[in-house]
């Protein structure tokens, strides 16, 4: 379950908190920690060392903006330290078309944190309504080992079922563990909380996580810890999208494209990576396909997507300076395993189609009363 503000959540009484886990069957807590270049001092030492003696594990999650983004790495950072088992990166519409911030805030955080230490990213769901948004460097190398998309079926508008489909359909092109992240904030029926349940495990999720403990009613508690169950012969929903040269019917600009490039350019086909699916990124399609015996479309579809993505990406320094290994040498350079450098791609300016949650949950400044009360925390 995830806490906001510690201070709202069962009154900001520590010992409320650990009785409501155990009696619920909690394994783990994600309280923020941070907002942008703040740290939240409601996530300290103490009372980590208090959720770890109630065998619960202690995760820290950090909204982040991009306009300091070595800052907030120390930010996240200092959570780390503070004896945080993982930190989730709460990455919103703030950052949106910042590739070089988003690289230079995983960097700088890894250099602090390690190049092991588990990271999730928390973003907006939909790949597809966020063309500028930099999924292949908050989730390629280097980045968060893990994905967490907020998948509020609820707020979004759509069934358990859609939320799935849609969400999976896109996240899992970027080949990390995606942990499922649920509602309970605006008090769903108890019956599509359970079937939240259910397809985290059709759909093989290594857990899930719900937003948040201070609006969970005694309702929503229930539906978290009854028996769910599997559902028995469930066909998975998820069919990988299509890129395609616009006006062909798929999707033909933004991160998605970004991120087939980058495959297209380690798996020997030199093209430029821009974001944008032009008739060189599809004559680079059509030769992958002739190459791994496909049908030769111009069209990246679900089959040529399986066969891409057994390629690593390309390593890439996203640069406001443009530097020796350009675009124009992309393919050269990344055969020969070295990092290019590259200005950010030209989809980084694109729009966002649309936002299916509130773009700024989560965000703001710290509560008044930032520690626990002194007596309940240690």
């Amino acid at each position: 379950m995830w806490i906001w503000y510690v201070s709202a959540s069962s009154a900001g009484r520590l010992s409320a908190i650990l009785s409501t886990a155990r009696a619920y069957g909690l394994s783990t807590v994600v309280i923020k920690s941070g907002d942008g270049a703040a740290y939240w001092p409601q996530f300290n030492s103490a009372l980590v060392s208090q959720l770890h003696a109630a065998r619960l594990r202690a995760c820290a999650w950090q909204y982040v903006y991009g306009s300091h983004p070595i800052l907030e790495a120390e930010v996240g950072a200092a959570a780390v330290r503070a004896g945080a088992d993982c930190l989730v990166i709460d990455a919103e519409a703030e950052y949106q078309g910042r590739y070089v911030q988003a690289q230079q805030y995983l960097r700088k955080l890894r250099q602090l944190v390690g190049a092991g230490y588990p990271l999730a990213l928390a973003g907006f769901p939909y790949v597809d309504y966020h063309p500028a948004f930099p999924y292949s460097v908050f989730l390629g190398p280097g980045g968060a080992q893990y994905d967490a998309p907020q998948m509020y079926w609820r707020e979004i508008g759509v069934s358990v079922d859609g939320v799935y489909a849609h969400t999976y359909s896109y996240n899992l092109l970027f080949g990390r563990p995606i942990d499922p992240l649920g509602e309970v904030a605006g008090n769903p029926p108890p019956d599509q909380v359970v079937r939240f349940r259910q397809l985290s495990r059709a759909y093989t999720a290594g857990g899930v996580t719900w937003w948040d403990w201070q609006e969970a009613s005694a309702r929503d508690w229930r539906a978290l810890s009854q028996p769910a169950g599997s559902l028995a012969g469930y066909a998975v929903q998820a069919v990988a999208p299509t890129l395609s040269v616009r006006g062909a019917g798929g999707i033909w600009a933004g991160d998605l494209v970004v991120w087939a490039q980058e495959h297209l350019v380690r798996a020997g086909f030199p093209i430029q990576i821009d974001g944008g699916y032009g008739p060189r990124t599809q004559a680079a399609v059509e030769q992958f396909q002739a190459a791994h015996g496909l049908p030769v479309t111009g069209v990246l579809d679900p089959a040529t997507w399986a066969a891409l993505l057994r390629y690593p990406p390309a390593a890439v320094v996203w640069s406001t300076h443009r530097g020796r290994r350009t675009a124009s040498v992309a393919g050269a350079a990344g055969l020969r395993g070295r990092a290019l450098v590259l200005p950010p791609p030209r989809s980084a300016r694109l729009r966002p189609r649309a936002y299916e949650i509130p773009p700024d949950l989560g965000a703001g400044p710290p509560p008044r009363q930032a520690h626990p009360p002194a007596d309940r925390a240690h």
